[in-house]
């Protein structure tokens, strides 16, 4: 997940991609994710003050386990369970830290992380309108939810609690 301008995240996600890929190719082996994701922080670290703009949450599966990174256009780089990036995360952290548990089944953790998405989009004209939801395990990932609109899920949400939706 990204968040900030554009340009920039298009262009660090795809720089950090061929730098992962580089060092697949020349270690034959593929690179873990605190590596990656200091590989990106050490690179917007060095570009501190040119006004970049960008957050990001690294994750993946790796010989130590699932892992995941926050890494920020400051070079900030935080290991962690749970993160949430761009102008609506704070919602998202409201959902997120009140139903988040580490023990938790997968169509428990999917359905919060729609949910978290949800409040992001519904509360912050600029957080986008789709729910996307990966599930990253040791194989690699699965595709959980791929672009389905987050009004569809206003209206799921609002039924289940016995509303029409449209007063919210």
């Amino acid at each position: 997940t990204m968040a900030g301008g554009a340009a920039d995240c298009l262009f660090w996600e795809r720089n950090l991609a061929t730098q992962c890929r580089m060092h697949e190719l020349r270690n034959k082996d593929r690179i873990s994710v605190a590596a990656a994701s200091k590989l990106l922080a050490n690179q917007t670290y060095s570009y501190r003050g040119y006004g970049l703009s960008m957050g990001t949450m690294i994750a993946g599966w790796d010989k130590t386990g699932p892992n995941l990174y926050y890494v920020d256009d400051d070079g900030t780089r935080l290991k962690g369970n749970i993160f949430s990036v761009g102008s609506g995360s704070t919602y998202a952290y409201g959902v997120l830290d009140t139903g988040y548990r580490f023990d938790m089944e997968l169509d428990e953790a999917v359905d919060l992380g729609k949910r978290a998405i949800y409040h992001a989009t519904h509360r912050d004209a600029y957080s986008g309108g789709v729910c996307r939801v990966y599930h990253i395990h040791k194989d690699g990932w699965t595709i959980i939810e791929d672009a389905k609109d987050v009004t569809e899920l206003h209206y799921e949400y609002a039924a289940q609690k016995g509303s029409n939706g449209i007063d919210e």
